[in-house]
Order: structure tokens, then C-alpha cells, then sequence
């Protein structure tokens, strides 16, 4: 059998708040294979990017640390590099699209510039090299007249273009690992929808794999093969995206989908969820959606794991899984 692109074991990032250590993100498991799109979903503080840059190894230090059985980028372990063979790393077999390209783009480089330097360093390629590459590149992300804009800066370039520029800059060396950390958050839908078809395109014409991480279900549907939900550092809920949207097991996907406008209905009331995401130092015992579910019982405040809630089906609920149903059948 294949060994996957990335496996995450057991994943733990804390962050000192006032001289105590508390996990942003706690136990993540979750594996990813070759032309595989797995989205990260949740609310804002959910540990989602903090997810992804822990992976990328640029979570900072002494603010934060990171701890995991195993983070593994093609079979090697990503825990034992040091910084040096991480900086090999990033940019070639693994690199990352931000959300805002304008404050991850270098405003005094030229795109076609930026997009060279990686190959220059990761490739060893001389400068002419580099800049024809640059150039294939871009033009492969659709960049219109990009011969023409290759020496224009990134002001020039509207919010769409730049972020074509960032998947250039990401897509350059053919890595094998691709995370996106809500790359169409700032784009308006129509430029939202190409950025998502090119993205998906790419993926299929390199074989790579990609960690998807958004808010945005309409977005997890369009582009994602299996979804990871998250929620106050953990994750709650995982399956194909079929199954996800056809059966939410876990009450916070069902929450989400049911604040979602529905387009078939003329008059509708959003379900808004209750409460908002507990802070680091102050997470609930057991179920860390329990104040704010309405399926709540006694019992959700002891330890949840991942459980089979249906074949291929994994949610972090005693409800779901029906853990309950069957300690009360032993008992």
C-alpha cells in the first residue's frame, strides 16, 4: 500500500497565556494522500491555521510549541529536521498559500521575480532558467499578458491576480504538498470560483495533495475530496464530503449547515449557533461543544474520542456514535 503524503499524529500546539502552556490545537489526526483535497472547516480560533503552520514548522517559538507522535512529509519525519533541512523543505516538497496575498507578497520584488527566486534556491537554476520557468508558470495560473506584467509589482495586480500569483509562487517547484490556508476569503465569488477551478485543475495535472482550510462549506463542497471538521483545537467530525453533507454526525456540523441561507426557500430563519468558541484557558471538560449544544446530556463532560459514528464515518460525540446506547446495553 501507498505510504500517504502527509500523516498527522497526534498533533498538540500550546501557547503561553501568562505563564501557562494552553493547547490551540489538541490531538489532530489525519492523513492525506496523493491528489487528495482534504478541507479543514470551522470557526475563527478553531486551531485550523495554526494547523497548517505547525506542519510548515513556523509556528513561533518561545510563544508556542509543538508536539506530535509523528508528522510525516513522504515518510520523513518532519519533528527530527532541523531548521536548515526545513527551509530546504518549504517552498519545494511542501509550501503554503496565505489568505491575503498582499501582505505575503514582497512589495519592492516584481512578481515574475518572486516566483524565480524560488526555483533560483530550491532548483539551482541560473537566472535565465528561472525566469523562463516563472514565466511558464504564470501563464499556467492564467495570468492574462503575463510576458507583459512579469516585471509589474504586486499593486498593479488586482486581489485575484495576486493570489494567482501566490499559487504560481506555491506551484512552482511541483511540490508534492499544497496548504491553503482560506486562499478565496478576500475575493469576490466570481473571482472566488476561478481560483477554486484552477486550484482544482492544478491538482490534477501535478498529482499532488492539498489541505484545504476554510469557513466556507459552499467552498468544501466545490473542492474538497474528504472533510475535517474542527472545533476548539480538536477534531470533532471526519468523512468523505458526500457524507458530511448528506448525514452531519457531530451537533457543530449540523449547526454549521443549518446557519447556511438555503436559495430553495422564500422566507427562512438562520439558526445561529449560541455562545461562541471557548478561549485556551478556559476549555470545558469532555465535550468542548457542550455549552452550546442542544443534544446535550449527562455524560458530556467525560473524555470524547473519534469514534465510528457509520462506515468511514468518524465523530467526537457520545450522542452520534451512540456511546450511550451501548454503555447502558453493557451495563
Amino acid at each position: 500500500m501507498r505510504e500517504p503524503v502527509l500523516r498527522v499524529e497526534n498533533l498538540r500546539v500550546e501557547f503561553r497565556v501568562r505563564a501557562e502552556w494552553y493547547p490551540a490545537v489538541d490531538g489532530a489526526s489525519f492523513t492525506l494522500e496523493r491528489n487528495q483535497t482534504l478541507a479543514l472547516v470551522g470557526e475563527s480560533g478553531c486551531g485550523k491555521s495554526v494547523t497548517a503552520l505547525s506542519i510548515m514548522g513556523l509556528v513561533p517559538e518561545p510563544q508556542g510549541r509543538v508536539s506530535a507522535d509523528r508528522i510525516l512529509l513522504d515518510g520523513t519525519d518532519l519533528r527530527t529536521l532541523d531548521e536548515t533541512k526545513l527551509e530546504a523543505l518549504r517552498g519545494d516538497r511542501m509550501t503554503m498559500i496565505f489568505q491575503e496575498p498582499m501582505t505575503s507578497l514582497n512589495p519592492v520584488m516584481s512578481v515574475g521575480a518572486q516566483v524565480a527566486e524560488a526555483l533560483r534556491v530550491h532548483r539551482g537554476l541560473s537566472r535565465a532558467d528561472a525566469q523562463a520557468k516563472a514565466l511558464a508558470v504564470l501563464e499556467e495560473v492564467k495570468i492574462p499578458s503575463a510576458r507583459h506584467r512579469f516585471h509589474d509589482y504586486p499593486h498593479q495586480f488586482s486581489g485575484g491576480m495576486r493570489q494567482r500569483v501566490m499559487i504560481a509562487m506555491a506551484l512552482a517547484c511541483e511540490p508534492t504538498l499544497l496548504l491553503a490556508d482560506e486562499p478565496t476569503t478576500a475575493l469576490d465569488v466570481t473571482i472566488q470560483a476561478q481560483v477554486l477551478g484552477l486550484l482544482s485543475d492544478l491538482k490534477g495535472r501535478h498529482g499532488m495533495a492539498m489541505l484545504f482550510i476554510t469557513h466556507n462549506l459552499g467552498v468544501v463542497a466545490q473542492i474538497a475530496d474528504r472533510v475535517a471538521v474542527m472545533y476548539a483545537g480538536q477534531i470533532v467530525e471526519e468523512a468523505p464530503v458526500h457524507a458530511v453533507f448528506a448525514n452531519p454526525a457531530h451537533p457543530y456540523t449540523r449547526a454549521l449547515f443549518s446557519a447556511i441561507p438555503r436559495m430553495d426557500r422564500a422566507e427562512q430563519s438562520l439558526a445561529a449557533i449560541p455562545g461562541r468558541v471557548p478561549p485556551l484557558n478556559d476549555m470545558p471538560k469532555g465535550c468542548r461543544f457542550a455549552p452550546r449544544c442542544p443534544l446535550r446530556r449527562d455524560g458530556c463532560e467525560a473524555p470524547q474520542v473519534l469514534a465510528a459514528a457509520a462506515p468511514g464515518h468518524l465523530a467526537r460525540c457520545h450522542v452520534a456514535t451512540n456511546t450511550f446506547a451501548k454503555e447502558y446495553a453493557r451495563a
